[in-house]
């Protein structure tokens, strides 16, 4: 298969994955009914964040976690068909072999990069995994490394940090061991004790943190009796959020990210510590291909910048874009409900009649 065969074949298939302090991606395996992706990507979340090609943002129960293994299973949506991926066979892969790392590095969608298998069996901690020299890069944690027959041969794991392109994936037979050891109690939160490699579950752990077997100390990803919350900035801003009727679980889009939709707008919002600034960017529509509109386009959003109070419209390459920013020590719950209520109103309204009057194009989404 070509790398384009490839990625159209798995694009269906790979999950995007947030919690509320970082992003990943998982692939869906229909042969076990899980989406499949590393446990450092679930954290210490019973639920994460998915959404995929075929489906729009949801809330997903983590069912079972591997800490050794780098390995954590969720539930897949019920109400949606996802295409059929099929594990490879770890015996077959080859040094030197082409392969496809695929994934959603700092939010890229489905990106995919090739590259060559350098060592089959890099040993790291007493767990063999496939060094390639693919680039793998932070967002492409849990996706799929797929060899030319289209077949997973891997799940992308970690890098070496200041490497160039070192790359290293969990082989597919500990995937494949994983599955079938935890197949048996599928809908049950379980984790495989790094020490003896014993599952665990809630019905056999010792005194609600220890496994059974050797007695080291394990957690089982069962929903808190409290949720943990945010503080500082993060915490106002979920709370405008939430007072503004969005959901604020599937708002997050990682650490101090979060993105929701406004009509036919999608709007981001961020929070930097390094330059203590809230923005909010509503993506609005993209620019018309009638190019006899640009130009009173253009001159329509410069005259309503004049209009607008803390609100700024703009062009990002194709996308118009509309913007507020507010510095974090002077931001309350009180004025970013009536900052981010401005922002999120005249999104839906500006999005509705720049695609009426100037022939605006909708957002293209990936």
């Amino acid at each position: 298969m070509t790398t384009q065969q490839i990625i159209e074949l798995f694009r269906p298939a790979i999950i995007q994955i947030a919690t509320q302090g970082s992003t990943g991606t998982g692939f869906y395996v229909k042969e076990f009914d899980l989406i499949v992706t590393n446990e450092h990507v679930a954290g210490k979340n019973a639920e994460v964040t998915i959404a995929g090609r075929l489906f729009e943002k949801r809330i997903a129960r983590v069912w079972y976690t591997d800490k050794k293994h780098d390995l954590a299973f969720l539930q897949p949506p019920a109400d949606v068909v996802l295409p059929e991926v099929k594990l490879g066979d770890y015996e077959d892969v080859q040094d030197g072999e082409v392969v496809v790392a695929i994934g959603h590095p700092f939010g890229l969608n489905y990106t995919a990069t090739q590259g060559v298998i350098s060592k089959r069996d890099r040993v790291r901690d007493g767990v063999k995994y496939i060094q390639i020299d693919a680039a793998i890069n932070p967002g492409n944690s849990g996706g799929p490394l797929v060899n030319k027959k289209g077949e997973i041969i891997g799940i992308n794991s970690f890098i070496i940090k200041g490497g160039d392109n070192l790359g290293f994936a969990l082989p597919v037979s500990y995937i494949r061991e994983a599955l079938q050891l935890y197949l048996p109690y599928r809908g049950q939160p379980s984790t495989r004790c790094h020490s003896c490699n014993n599952l665990v579950l809630a019905s056999n752990i010792e005194a609600t943190k220890y496994c059974p077997y050797c007695g080291t100390e394990v957690k089982l990803p069962q929903m808190p009796e409290k949720e943990s919350k945010p503080v500082g900035i993060a915490k106002t801003v979920e709370e405008i959020l939430g007072e503004l009727g969005k959901e604020v679980k599937l708002a997050r889009d990682g650490n101090n990210n979060w993105s929701v939709k406004e009509g036919g707008a999608k709007i981001k919002i961020n929070y930097n510590p390094e330059n203590y600034f809230v923005a909010g960017d509503a993506y609005l529509c993209q620019l018309p291909s009638d190019t006899t509109m640009i130009k009173p386009l253009y001159q329509f959003l410069l005259e309503e910048n004049f209009k607008l109070d803390g609100l700024v419209l703009s062009c990002l390459r194709q996308n118009i874009v509309l913007s507020c920013i507010m510095y974090d020590l002077d931001m309350t719950k009180e004025n970013g409900i009536e900052m981010f209520r401005d922002l999120f109103q005249k999104a839906d309204y500006y999005d509705t009649l720049l695609e009426k009057e100037y022939g605006c194009q909708e957002l293209l989404e990936e």
